[in-house]
């Protein structure tokens, strides 16, 4: 096996002697060769198993010589958007273009169509019409039945019928890839490959398949929000390789079938120890330094993947489709050997950046029953409590902290990729709590709360705020033991689903009274495949049927994100009139409880700035969590007040960081 790039053109075919490849993938992503990115995962497995395999990154979608130029693939195109969906990346939530991208060459916007996964599909027949066509990654995951979409604002079908592929794959895909590569090797033909878990796929007749659910029609679900909700709920419920069962959507009009099998297997750690292990570079291809690299890779070339999958369960989190909630561990000795290796990189500075997953502390299944029996279909591991059978254990994580601490050329190891902190503040054992405050917090602590109205907390699957408020309280105690002065950052939400003006200004309200002023507001997203964006379509929430308000004009979602960041003098109209609108005229005035001044007193109607925290911070937005996309507050009010934990301290100011 080479441990060098897979090809990208024809010389690189030359230089190995292929004349021809098996698989061509064709992605939206510049080539990164690092396995944080699924187009490297899937090349190198299949490579893994003798099969010759080239990329066409970002090929020009309006040239289909692009998607000729490593020529006719011997066995199959391989299609995925990238590591995002293409939509998420090309559009922010008020459905404003963005102008970068951190996959692409220095960062450079527009260089993959929207919709990409349909388009590059279309091209792909278009240049080879006799090849089979196989699509997955995020975007193909979770459009593999119908769907909201947002951005068309409306029910879209399949993404299988759109892009008019063969074959989809959902889900992390390295057991369906090999599968799907060892059928087609051996002669099989595509339209036979209806039997490998973890996949997708066409028909106009579906008498083979045994024991399935029916959906309701494409048709039902485009008129009837009650039938959607029905219809994502019987996905909501089958997402479990033990339990799910096959599910069958028709199509009435065109006589056809989407017919999705269960989900693959979980990969165990001895798989998935293997799949990291495989000769990545963990660099970006060398076409991409004149233009400065891929921004990409910089979150995550100096961060270890500990664990895949997430039992936390958040409603507004598409990782219950993708990944799956049952959690898929790597070997400590896995993750130690990469960090040996990578400690030596001579770009390495002695911090390892973050060592986690979907969530830091989830290192193993959420209890012993999930073994045998599956994840529960209708009750989830922490919310709206934590489970009896809730099997809550830092002990290996701390220790493989521990050993990294230890390796040389290692500084600091940092955990950043999340913490679940209603986890964590039910661990009767301080061990791991304590260390993490002493050795793996960069001056700051990012998690979670996203919202304080307990209407709107349950319809996020979040805990109560009683559980955040004891969790800040020991944080604090915790670090004042340990002579550490270090803050949290609470993540925080906007116009999510239940929330209406009275619950924003709820919100509004505690940030006063804890003294924070947040930078970062995340205005609530709806992607495919999650429960907040079936109840933002539907206004309904389909797990009981009732009515959820929805906050859906610019306007209003304006108003909201405004309140959370009332002391940004930009935002003093739109606080004014959500106040005026919610009947809340008593938070306008000179009161310590007021938010904003009279409109005769605007211009001095920002409280006092609170002191900044002089904590040291290296820390960066996470990468790979859908939720934590978090866009800068606009304005010119004050800098992030601390939080609960700082408030009272008197710090000198700091520029901003």
């Amino acid at each position: 096996m080479n441990n060098e790039f897979l090809p990208i053109t024809r010389l690189d075919m030359q230089n190995r002697n292929w004349d021809t490849l098996d698989f061509v993938i064709i992605s939206g992503d510049a080539y990164v060769d690092h396995p944080s990115f699924g187009t490297a995962i899937i090349g190198r497995v299949l490579e893994s198993k003798g099969f010759k395999v080239g990329i066409i990154p970002q090929p020009d979608w309006n040239n289909i010589e692009d998607f000729r130029k490593l020529g006719k693939p011997d066995i199959a195109f391989l299609v995925t958007s990238g590591n995002i969906d293409s939509m998420v990346n090309h559009y922010t939530v008020a459905k404003k273009r963005r102008k970068t991208d951190q996959y692409s060459p220095g960062g450079k916007g527009n260089l993959r169509p929207d919709r990409a996964t349909t388009v590059y599909s279309q091209k792909a027949r278009e240049a080879y019409n006799d090849v089979p066509i196989i699509i997955g990654g995020v975007e193909g995951s979770l459009r593999r039945l119908s769907h909201y979409d947002y951005w068309d604002d409306k029910v879209r079908r399949s993404i299988l019928l759109d892009s008019k592929a063969d074959l989809l794959v959902y889900g992390m895909a390295e057991t369906q890839i090999i599968e799907i590569a060892e059928a087609l090797q051996s002669g099989l033909p595509m339209d036979q490959i209806t039997f490998i878990k973890g996949t997708a796929y066409r028909s106009s007749d579906i008498s083979h398949v045994v024991d399935f659910v029916m959906l309701p029609s494409y048709e039902k679900i485009s008129k009837s929000k009650e039938d959607y909700c029905k219809h994502f709920m019987i996905q909501h419920k089958n997402t479990d390789s033990i339990t799910a069962k096959p599910l069958v959507e028709p199509y009435e009009k065109s006589k056809t079938y989407v017919v999705q099998n269960t989900p693959a297997d979980p990969l165990d750690t001895s798989t998935l120890d293997w799949v990291y292990s495989l000769p990545y570079t963990k660099q970006f291809h060398p076409i991409y330094e004149k233009d400065g690299g891929i921004p990409a890779l910089t979150e995550v070339k100096f961060s270890l993947v500990s664990s895949r999958g997430c039992f936390g369960g958040c409603s507004f989190c598409a990782l219950n489709f993708h990944q799956g909630r049952a959690i898929q561990p790597r070997s400590s000795q896995s993750i130690v050997n990469e960090a040996k290796q990578m400690v030596w990189e001579p770009d390495f500075k002695g911090y390892i950046h973050d060592v986690g997953g979907p969530t830091a502390n989830f290192r193993q299944k959420a209890c012993e029953k999930q073994i045998k029996h599956g994840v529960c279909s209708n009750k989830q591991c922490l919310f709206p409590n934590p489970c009896k059978n809730l099997n809550i254990d830092h002990t290996e994580y701390l220790d493989l902290l521990r050993e990294l601490r230890t390796l040389p050329n290692v500084k600091k190891v940092f955990v950043r990729s999340g913490i679940r902190y209603d986890y964590l503040v039910h661990d009767q054992n301080q061990e791991f709590f304590k260390e993490l405050c002493e050795h793996h917090v960069s001056g700051q602590l990012k998690v979670a709360p996203e919202h304080i109205s307990p209407r709107v907390l349950e319809k996020m699957g979040k805990p109560g705020r009683d559980v955040y408020e004891k969790f800040v309280n020991k944080y604090e105690r915790i670090n004042n033991k340990v002579g550490k002065n270090q803050f949290l950052v609470p993540y925080l939400m906007s116009s999510h689903p239940g929330s209406d003006l009275h619950a924003a200004i709820e919100l509004a309200e505690y940030l006063r009274d804890i003294g924070h002023n947040p930078e970062q507001v995340q205005d609530f997203y709806p992607t495919p495949g999650t429960l907040s964006t079936c109840m933002y379509y539907t206004e309904m929430d389909p797990r009981t049927m009732e009515r959820v308000y929805v906050p859906k004009t610019a306007h209003e979602k304006a108003m909201q994100r405004a309140l959370m960041q009332y002391r940004d003098p930009n935002n003093y109209e739109l606080v004014y009139e959500a106040l005026t609108k919610a009947k809340r005229k008593d938070l306008i005035g000179f009161d310590k409880k007021c938010l904003i001044r009279p409109r005769a007193n605007r211009s001095s109607f920002t409280p006092k700035p609170k002191p900044k925290p002089t904590g040291k911070s290296d820390d960066k937005k996470p990468s790979g969590r859908p939720k934590d996309k978090r866009g800068k507050g606009k304005g010119s009010g004050p800098s992030p007040s601390p939080s609960p934990v700082a408030k009272n301290k008197r710090q000198p100011n700091k520029k901003s960081r």
